[in-house]
């Protein structure tokens, strides 16, 4: 059986080799995927690297290593003006629209959690920095899920909140030995059960064992072109990881190879199953690729390796965060005391010493949150029916039709995107271009800014617009 520190390498090496592995594939299509590499099998890059979820993993386990459980949003918030905000910015500038909103929001003075009232407060941005906070916790998911949440104060709300405490329950359940049907079942356990990220990781786990494509089917938003949502997002990489049984290689390669935003859904998967398999499970001419980060998308965090995180938050680790830049932490703010660790089937409800993890019971109402869905096979988050997909290589068979003027999934009364049918049908409505941002591409070419498109939810494959194909940069 893996040690503790075996599995804390595991999870921050495989989550930094799921996003390298799923880098070139991020925004594809399964038809695009297989049209330009046949089945991706390893790295399809010359030179494979992380990343902003990789540099984001980094900075949230400096954050981890130096305050532990007496993290407060205070801490989160100076440390991204330390690290992120009040400096200059690398060639991604901030990475994902949730990051970039975050750090407008910073820069203009707002304090958490109202910085993080954006537009895209519901991405994976989160979910794809949050395995940390369950390897700090390792065998205590109501903790890591309450870390998760501290950490998410700043950038994120509602959704993505959920989807980033799943991961992190996830992950530290996995550090304490569980079996992959217990680290779904603390997943689920630290979420509202009527949320969209709960019903999505359900549909997810459910339709695992028919292999990645009915993964897919159950919970892409078809017609939505852009792939940062959290509930997909991480329902895709529990999917992976289910369909996988825990094995490292296989989690890795069935998230890569379903698209949308698989640096993302790769890293989670990876971060899931290397805690569960320890990091002898990660083949050797992977973790050889991996170096320190290049500090592209966070340029404070330039020449630092996951491994070195790994070992600072693994118990036994020094974990003093003496090598971290210093955080601007306010007098102020009370110390709390580092809860011990506990068995795992003790804490997937369990509250430790700080405010109880995200429960049907206990959730606090977040601002301007994204609308919780009320049917099982809603997706939208408005509680209608989605609409049917024509039948293509991805469409799912078992949604009714819905009126399309009352769904789109926006609350403008918008016309919503189509998706004619066929596997690689585009939708309808054109993206809004930014003059500024490229996304992260470093291609130039603009991208939508924070605004987000109307969208009905089904599960035809759609291409991306191609001014995000290219992406690079990925996550939230």
């Amino acid at each position: 059986m893996a040690s503790i520190r075996e599995r804390a390498r595991g999870a921050l090496l495989g989550l930094a080799v799921g996003d390298a592995l799923g880098a070139p594939a991020e925004n594809l299509t399964p038809s695009q995927i297989r049209a330009r590499w046949g089945r991706i099998t390893g790295f399809v890059a010359a030179e494979p690297a992380g990343t902003d979820d990789t540099e984001y993993t980094i900075f949230s386990g400096l954050l981890l290593a130096r305050h532990g459980s007496a993290l407060t949003p205070a801490h989160v918030e100076a440390a991204w003006h330390e690290w992120i905000a009040d400096r200059a910015e690398g060639p991604f500038r901030g990475a994902g629209f949730s990051e970039r909103g975050t750090l407008e929001n910073l820069r203009r003075g707002l304090a958490a959690p109202i910085s993080a009232q954006h537009r895209h407060a519901w991405s994976d941005g989160l979910a794809m920095r949050a395995a940390v906070c369950g390897v700090h916790a390792a065998g205590r998911p109501a903790e890591a899920a309450r870390l998760a949440a501290i950490d998410g104060s700043v950038s994120h709300d509602g959704e993505g909140i959920y989807g980033g405490q799943a991961v992190a329950a996830g992950v530290a359940a996995a550090m304490g030995g569980a079996a992959p049907e217990a680290v779904i079942a603390a997943a689920l356990t630290v979420v509202p059960d009527d949320s969209w990220t709960a019903r999505s990781l359900r549909r997810a786990v459910t339709a695992a064992h028919r292999g990645e494509r009915a993964v897919r089917t159950a919970v892409v938003i078809g017609g939505y072109p852009w792939t940062d949502l959290a509930p997909e997002a991480v329902a895709l990489a529990f999917g992976a990881y289910a369909a996988a049984d825990g094995d490292f290689r296989d989690a890795v390669l069935t998230a890569v190879n379903m698209g949308r935003d698989a640096d993302t859904t790769a890293a989670v998967a990876g971060a899931l199953a290397g805690a569960t398999q320890g990091v002898a499970a990660i083949p050797p001419d992977w973790a050889s690729a991996i170096g320190p980060v290049r500090g592209r998308c966070l340029p404070a965090m330039k020449g630092r390796h996951v491994l070195e995180i790994a070992d600072l938050l693994a118990p036994g680790g020094d974990g003093t965060g003496t090598e971290t830049p210093p955080a601007r932490t306010p007098e102020t703010v009370p110390a709390h005391a580092e809860a011990p660790p506990t068995p795992v089937a003790e804490t997937v409800s369990a509250h430790t010493d700080a405010p109880p993890a995200r429960t049907p019971e206990t959730v606090p109402a977040h601002a301007e949150a994204p609308p919780t869905p009320v049917a099982e096979n809603d997706r939208t988050g408005n509680g209608a029916p989605p609409a049917r997909v024509p039948a293509g290589d991805e469409a799912e068979a078992d949604a009714p039709p819905t009126p399309v003027a009352e769904n789109d999934g926006t609350g403008s009364g918008a016309p919503p995107v189509r998706v004619p049918a066929g596997d690689e049908a585009e939708a309808d409505a054109p993206p809004v271009p930014s003059p500024d941002w490229d996304g992260g591409t470093g291609t130039g070419t603009a991208v939508p800014s924070l605004v987000v498109p109307d969208f009905v939810p089904d599960t035809a494959e759609e291409p991306v617009p191609a001014a995000v194909q290219p992406a690079e940069a990925g996550g939230g």
